[in-house]
C-alpha cells in the first residue's frame, strides 16, 4: 500500500486517499467550486510519506531508473501497489502498451549560446497530455471504472482516447466545435465517442462536468482531476533523469489551463522535499495574446474572464482552470509569464522546424517565442540553461502549418 494523503492547495485541509477516491471527490470537500468560467477553487494535491521514501531509495539509484517509466517509482504515484513493488490489478503487457517517450532531452546550439528541447512529440498520442492520461487511466482501472470523461481542445481529448484505447477502456470526450481537422479525426480514429459542442473550449469544460456527473463518469477534466497535476509531475522526473541530476536554469513551459506548469512545479517541489535539488529551475509560462490570462493574473493578481482567441489552441483559455497553481508555481521559482503574439508564434514555429527538425504545434512554439522575448529583455538569461518543452505535434493542426507552407505554384 503507498502511502499518502490529499490536501487542498488554497484551505489546507488534508484528506485521507479512501475519503476522496471511494467517494469519486475531485476537488476540496470543505471549498471546492468549479463555476462557470472561472479558475476552479479547492484544487486537490497529493502528498506523500517523503521521509520513508528517501529511506527507500537514493538520488543516485533514482537517477539509474530509465526516463519515460513513472511506474517504476509508483511510491511518488498515488497508484496501489504491492511489496514486490507491483502495480495492483496492472499486468506489466498494459504498461508496456504506455510506452511514454524515453528520448533523451536533446541540446542545440542557438544564437552562440546552447538551447534543450524536451520533444513529447514523441509520446504514444504525439502529445505531453499522455502523461496525465496514462495516470488516469492506471488508476480508474485499480479504481474499477471502465469508462472516462474528458474536456479538451484536442490534445488531451486525442490523449485520453488512445490510451484508453490501449488499456482496454471506453472514453467520451467533449470539445469546441472549433477543434483542429486532425486532432477531431485522432479522437474518432481511437474509437472515443466524440461530442462536439456550440461554443468554446471553456464551455465543453463546463459541459463535461455536468453530463460526467449525470452519467456518473470518472472525469479527466484538467485539475479538476488531481491525477492530472500529478501525472505532469513526471516530466520534472524524467528531466531529473536525462540530465543526471544537474538542471536547466530555466524551463519554458505552454501554459493554457495551467496544469503542465503546476504539474512540473509540483516534480521538482518533491525532488527538493527529497533532498535531491537544492531548488527547482525558473519557470516561465509561454501564452498567445489573445489567452493571456496567466500572464494578467501573474502581474495584476486579478482574475477577469476574457474569451480566448488565438491560433495556439492547445493553449487557449479564458478561464485556466489551474490558475492559481500555475501563478504559484511561476512565483515560486522566481519564474515570470509572457505573451506573445499568434505572428510571432508561427514565426516560431518555421524556426523550429528549420534550426532544430522538430515539428512543434504552435502552443509549443509559444514556448520558443517567449524565450527569445524573455532573452531579450534578460540578455544575460541567454546564457544560461535554458530548457523548451515541446508539448505537442505540428502535425495535430496542418492548418496553421499550411499558413507558411505554401504549395508550390499557388500564388501568395
Amino acid at each position: 500500500m503507498n502511502n499518502y494523503n490529499y490536501k487542498c492547495s488554497q484551505c489546507g485541509s488534508l484528506f485521507s486517499k479512501e475519503e476522496i477516491e471511494d467517494n469519486f471527490i475531485y476537488l476540496c470537500p470543505k471549498c471546492g467550486k468549479a463555476e462557470k468560467n472561472r479558475p476552479l477553487e479547492g484544487v486537490l494535491t497529493i502528498e506523500y510519506d517523503y521521509e520513508k521514501i528517501k529511506s527507500h531509495i537514493t538520488k543516485e539509484e533514482f537517477l539509474q531508473l530509465p526516463a519515460g517509466k513513472f511506474w517504476l517509482y509508483p511510491y511518488l504515484f498515488p497508484l496501489q501497489f504491492d511489496n514486490k513493488g507491483n502495480l495492483d490489478l496492472i499486468a506489466q503487457t498494459q504498461l508496456n502498451r504506455l510506452a511514454l517517450s524515453a528520448a533523451p532531452v536533446l541540446e542545440y546550439e542557438y544564437g552562440g549560446n546552447k538551447i534543450l528541447l524536451m520533444d513529447e512529440t514523441r509520446n504514444p498520442t504525439f502529445s505531453f497530455k499522455d502523461r496525465a492520461s496514462s495516470l488516469v487511466a492506471l488508476k480508474a482501472i485499480q479504481l474499477g471504472v471502465t469508462e472516462i470523461a474528458a474536456a479538451s481542445t484536442g490534445n488531451a481529448g486525442s490523449s485520453m482516447a488512445g490510451i484508453a484505447a490501449r488499456l482496454g477502456l471506453k472514453a467520451k470526450i467533449y470539445v469546441p466545435k472549433n477543434i483542429p481537422d486532425a486532432k477531431r479525426i485522432q479522437i474518432q480514429a481511437f474509437g472515443a465517442e466524440l461530442i462536439i459542442v456550440d461554443g468554446d473550449y471553456d464551455y465543453a469544460f463546463d459541459v463535461c462536468l455536468e453530463e460526467s456527473k449525470k452519467q456518473k463518469l470518472y472525469n479527466r477534466n484538467t485539475a479538476y482531476n488531481p491525477l492530472t497535476i500529478e501525472g505532469k509531475k513526471s516530466a520534472a522526473f524524467d528531466i531529473f533523469i536525462s540530465l543526471h541530476g544537474i538542471l536547466p536554469d530555466n524551463i519554458f513551459v505552454p501554459a493554457g489551463d495551467g496544469v503542465i506548469i503546476a504539474g512540473i512545479y509540483k516534480g521538482f517541489w518533491e525532488l527538493q522535499k527529497l533532498g535531491w535539488i537544492e531548488k527547482p529551475p525558473k519557470l516561465i509560462a509561454a501564452q498567445a495574446e489573445g489567452s493571456d490570462a496567466i500572464v494578467r493574473f501573474v502581474n495584476t493578481g486579478k482574475f477577469e474572464y476574457i474569451p480566448a482567441n488565438t491560433i495556439a489552441d492547445s493553449i487557449s483559455a479564458g478561464a485556466p482552470r489551474n490558475l492559481y497553481l500555475a501563478d504559484e508555481a511561476a512565483k515560486n521559482t522566481n519564474g515570470s509569464a509572457l505573451s506573445v503574439t499568434d505572428e510571432e508564434i508561427l514565426s516560431a514555429q518555421k524556426e523550429i522546424a528549420g534550426n532544430f527538425g522538430v515539428l512543434a504545434e504552435p502552443s509549443s512554439a509559444a514556448a520558443f517565442a517567449v524565450y527569445k522575448k524573455f532573452s531579450d529583455e534578460n540578455p544575460a538569461a541567454a546564457e544560461e540553461n535554458n530548457l523548451l518543452l515541446i508539448t505537442g505535434s505540428g502535425l495535430k493542426d496542418i492548418a496553421a502549418l499550411e499558413r507558411w507552407n505554401k504549395k508550390p505554384g499557388d500564388s501568395e
